[in-house]
């Protein structure tokens, strides 16, 4: 005769409470990739959303800013005296900077910015500030075709350090550019001054790195000392990027490395880019040890 009482064994699961979503870091984002590119396609088009230029400001920006430090720098203040080319080396810096500059700011901004998402959906937390590098080095593309085409017209003969060159700077703005962006991203938070004063360092960026004057001035100025302005690892892929490019454009690129370039450069900027995987790392740790209490200061 039935009870109506539901005999089945019930199964108790000793084990602690976990959280919906895996946490493994940055791991977990590329373990999801179709969210990321979904993140990235909206912060894309989020952007250029009732814009009647769309994405052609991509390539509007970068080259507004060449102009006026070409014309304030290289013109007024003289910096181009001397310099083969120097259109191309102040735009080859400028390219690569605005690409960490950018990756920097958004990334600071990228946690408060979709905290609506956050509170409604569990995934990785890491996702917003690689959505932001990503984004970032989407807008380098137009930027990076412009400065081909002007090298190919200024009679750019490549050498075998172009494409290495490229890829480890952007290897150095990539690590670094995220891993500053998960600390400040995650003290924003806590803390908004946080992204106001993300917006004062970038201003100083841009004339502390070889972009509008060439690295032989600081040698001048700082001498056996200059070795110091190479910590800098955004001075390194800057430097990179001017080798892969502005080098091959020069009448004797071997006379102008030379003078215009550090010894050591390929030591100098493998050296970067390792200090700056290692921040990543420790970028990653402080950023998984405090993440938990992010929603809670997204209200």
């Amino acid at each position: 005769m039935a009870t109506g009482v539901d005999e089945r064994p019930v199964r108790i699961v000793d084990a602690p409470l976990a959280p919906p979503a895996e946490n493994l870091g940055l791991l977990s984002v590329f373990k999801r990739r179709y969210l990321l590119k979904l993140l990235v396609q909206r912060e894309i088009s989020g952007r250029y959303s009732n814009s009647i230029l769309g994405v052609f400001w991509s390539y509007i920006n970068p080259l507004t800013q060449f102009c006026v430090y070409w014309l304030f720098m290289g013109k007024i203040m003289g910096a181009d005296k001397g310099m083969e080319y120097y259109p191309i080396h102040l735009f080859a810096g400028l390219v690569i900077v605005h690409f960490f500059t950018e990756t920097f700011g958004a990334g600071t901004r990228s946690l408060l910015g979709n905290k609506g998402l956050l509170k409604k959906m569990a995934m990785p937390k890491e996702m917003f500030p690689v959505a932001s590098m990503l984004v970032s080095l989407y807008h380098l593309v137009p930027a990076t075709l412009i400065l081909i085409v002007v090298c190919v017209l200024s009679g750019w003969t490549p050498t075998w350090e172009a494409v290495p060159s490229l890829l480890l700077a952007l290897g150095i703005v990539m690590a670094l550019g995220t891993a500053l962006a998960l600390v400040f991203s995650l003290a924003n938070v806590f803390f908004r001054d946080f992204g106001s004063a993300v917006n004062i360092v970038t201003n100083y960026i841009r004339f502390g790195v070889p972009m509008m004057y060439p690295f032989s001035m600081i040698v001048d100025f700082l001498g056996d000392k200059s070795w110091i302005y190479l910590l800098n690892p955004i001075s390194d892929a800057v430097l990179l990027f001017q080798q892969a490019f502005w080098i091959g454009v020069t009448k004797d690129p071997e006379a102008t490395a030379a003078k215009h370039l550090p010894d050591n450069l390929w030591m100098w900027g493998l050296g970067a880019f390792g200090a700056s995987l290692v921040l990543l790392v420790i970028a990653q740790v402080i950023f998984s040890k405090y993440e938990n209490k992010i929603p809670e200061r997204l209200t």
